[in-house]
């Protein structure tokens, strides 16, 4: 993971007044409710993610870097224009997109986006059938995402096809977005991590374009166990001491035969949500049963 300075950043009647919110009406009002966040807020937010340490460190930097840039700006110091396409590099379930919809919010709140939403697509989103299909497809994925960001999973997928491949104009397309819209669009590509090496060193162009570089790491088994507590909290269920040993074995094993990466707080998700379901088999026949009853995970809704 690293981070390279310089960044840049680039009345009607009443009788006229539309009777319902328009789509342009709406997001006006998300943006305006996201400007009225803090910095600070959406750090708390960041901050309260289970693992993930290396990665809002680098965050905070970033907020902090921006911030500073601003200040400077108002007291007629030399800053930097700012450039934040990023590239994200790790495992599914690692948090990508998750970090990914925060640096909206996040950027939003300091003035450097309009609006902060998030736009994810994949090869299928940009990429057509036909000479000038793609070219469209994907300045309508750009132009959905003005003022916000756009997240490309599996980006690596747009350079897999060769030169004669439609996914190499879509990445044309991108990098003339990247420079005409650097004042309201941040671009990040998301996937493995060796196969977004492999992407960046076939395009040499691309890999200065983006300054920001993170990697995510997986998540330790204790991490998980906590991720998977809270899923458990949100749904107000708890579990058992011995049901956490139980979800604490199956992780293991997991990471043992080599699936462990591939689903990270994924994996818990789909774990908890299959506890749920069996508790909801084995309580279903009882005629009675009390509120900690329809709570609690018990180690066979795991096993």
């Amino acid at each position: 993971m690293y981070f390279r300075f310089p960044l840049r950043i680039g009345g009607s009647s009443p009788q006229a007044q539309p009777l319902r919110t328009t789509p342009k009406q709406k997001n006006r009002k998300i943006s305006d409710e996201r400007q009225q966040i803090k910095p600070e807020q959406v750090l708390e937010e960041l901050n309260g993610l289970i693992g993930l340490s290396e990665v809002k460190n680098l965050v905070s930097e970033i907020s902090a870097y921006v911030q500073i840039q601003r200040r400077r700006e108002r007291v007629s110091l030399r800053t930097e224009q700012l450039v934040l396409h990023m590239i994200f590099k790790g495992n599914p379930g690692t948090g990508k997109t998750t970090i990914a919809r925060i640096m909206g919010k996040l950027f939003c709140s300091m003035g450097v986006l309009s609006r902060g939403h998030l736009i994810e697509v994949e090869r299928a989103d940009l990429v057509g059938e036909y000479i000038g299909h793609t070219a469209h497809k994907t300045r309508e994925q750009v132009k959905k995402a003005m003022g916000g960001i756009l997240f490309i999973d599996e980006a690596y997928s747009l350079a897999r096809g060769g030169e004669k491949d439609f996914g190499k104009e879509s990445i044309d397309v991108l990098v003339k977005a990247m420079e005409d819209h650097k004042d309201n669009l941040v671009l990040i590509l998301a996937g493995y991590k060796r196969e977004m090496e492999w992407f960046l060193r076939s395009n040499p162009g691309l890999y200065s374009r983006f300054p920001v570089h993170i990697t995510f790491p997986d998540y330790s088994v204790d991490e998980l166990l906590q991720i998977g507590t809270l899923m458990l909290k949100q749904r107000q269920y708890r579990m058992l001491s011995e049901a956490r040993t139980a979800l604490c074995k199956i992780l293991e094993e997991k990471k043992r035969e080599g699936n462990y990466n591939e689903g990270n707080a994924r994996l818990v998700r789909n774990l908890i949500e299959r506890a749920i379901r069996r508790q909801a088999v084995r309580l279903v026949k009882r005629r009675r049963l009390t509120r900690e009853e329809l709570m609690i995970i018990r180690p066979e809704d795991f096993e």
